[in-house]
C-alpha cells in the first residue's frame, strides 16, 4: 500500500479520520475557497459536506467496506457572477486530491462546443470534448441550451444522449457539472429525466448582498494594487445599490466591469491633470469622481454598467 493509500489506525483498529483529513491536504483548498469567495455560506457548507462524504467513502474502501461508487455529477444553479466557475475549479482539485479523478483539470464548454449545425457534426464535436475532459471535470455552462424542443432540426438532443451514456458508463473517470439559471435548469431536468437521475449534487448559488459586493470590489482592487478613497468607497456603494436594480446585473462580474471602467477614468483624470509628480498613492487611489462619472448615476439611464 502506497503512502497515499495508508490508513491511520487507532489502538482499537478504528480510523483516525482527522489524521486522514490532514493527510488529504484538502483543508488548504477549502481555505482558498474562503479567501477567493466572499459570502456564499450555503455553497461552502455543501462543498465541505461533499468533501467529508468523499473522505469517509475513501477510508471505507481502504478498510474493505465496499460500496457503490458515489455519483459525483453536479448541478450549480444561480445568476451570473456568483462564483460557479471558481467553485468548479476548487471542486476539481478536491476530487483529484481524494483520488476520484485523475487530473485536477476543468474543461469549460457551452452548447456551441458540443452541438453541430449540420447532420453528422454533433457526435464528433461532443465526443472530442469528452475525450479532452476525461479524467477530470467537464463544466457545461447554460446547459439548458442543449435542449431546444421547439426546433425539430436542432441536434442538441444527440449531444445529450452521448453525454448521458458517458456520464453513466464512465462516471469513475469523468465528473460533469451543469450550470445555469435555476428556473431554466429545473425546466431542463423536467424535460430530460435521464439527465436529472444522473445528477446527485445540486448546489444553489445565492446573489450577493451590497455589502458582499463592496467587499468583493476591495479584494479585486487589492489584487491590482488599487484602493478607494473614503469618498470613492461611499460612491461605489451607492453605485452598487443603483446598479443592482437595473437589468442584466451580474453580481461579481458587474463589479469587475465597473472597476475596470473606474480605472480607465482614473487614468484619464491623472493624464489630463498633467501633474509634474505623481505619488504612489495618486496612482493607487480611485476617487469618487472616477465612480460618479458612470452613466448609472445619470437620470433615466438603464441597463448600463
Amino acid at each position: 500500500m502506497s503512502p497515499n493509500e495508508s490508513v491511520t489506525m487507532t489502538d482499537d483498529t478504528g480510523v483516525d479520520l482527522e489524521a486522514e483529513f490532514q493527510a488529504s491536504n484538502i483543508q488548504e483548498l477549502l481555505d482558498q475557497l474562503d479567501r477567493e469567495l466572499i459570502g456564499l455560506k450555503p455553497v461552502k457548507t455543501r462543498i465541505r459536506e461533499t468533501a467529508a462524504l468523499l473522505l469517509v467513502d475513501r477510508v471505507r474502501k481502504k478498510l474493505g467496506l465496499a460500496s457503490g461508487a458515489p455519483s459525483l455529477h453536479m448541478c450549480f444553479t444561480g445568476n451570473p457572477g456568483t462564483g460557479k466557475t471558481t467553485v468548479a475549479l476548487r471542486m476539481a482539485e478536491i476530487l483529484h486530491r481524494l483520488g476520484y479523478i485523475r487530473r485536477p483539470d476543468v474543461v469549460s464548454v457551452t452548447r456551441d462546443d458540443l452541438v453541430g449545425q449540420y447532420i453528422g457534426h454533433t457526435a464528433p464535436k461532443t465526443k472530442e470534448v469528452l475525450k479532452k475532459a476525461m479524467g477530470g471535470v467537464l463544466f457545461i455552462d447554460e446547459a439548458y441550451y442543449l435542449y431546444k424542443p421547439e426546433n425539430e432540426r436542432d441536434y442538441g438532443a444527440e449531444s445529450i444522449e452521448i453525454l448521458l451514456q458517458i456520464m453513466e458508463n464512465n462516471r469513475d473517470d469523468l465528473v460533469v457539472i451543469l450550470a445555469g439559471y435555476k428556473n431554466k435548469m429545473d425546466q431542463f431536468f423536467q424535460s430530460n429525466p435521464g439527465m436529472s437521475s444522473r445528477i446527485a449534487h445540486h448546489i444553489d448559488f445565492p446573489d450577493y448582498s451590497p455589502d458582499e459586493l463592496c467587499a468583493i470590489a476591495k479584494l479585486m482592487l487589492d489584487a491590482q494594487h488599487y484602493h478607494f478613497s473614503a469618498a470613492g468607497d461611499k460612491a461605489f456603494r451607492d453605485y452598487i445599490v443603483r446598479r443592482m436594480s437595473m437589468p442584466h446585473f451580474a453580481n461579481a462580474r458587474s463589479v469587475r466591469n465597473a472597476l475596470d471602467r473606474a480605472r480607465l477614468r482614473q487614468a484619464n483624470r491623472l493624464f489630463e491633470s498633467m501633474q509634474t509628480k505623481l505619488t504612489r498613492d495618486d496612482l493607487m487611489t480611485l476617487e469618487a469622481s472616477d465612480i460618479l462619472a458612470s452613466r448609472v448615476f445619470a437620470q433615466g439611464e438603464k441597463d448600463i454598467d
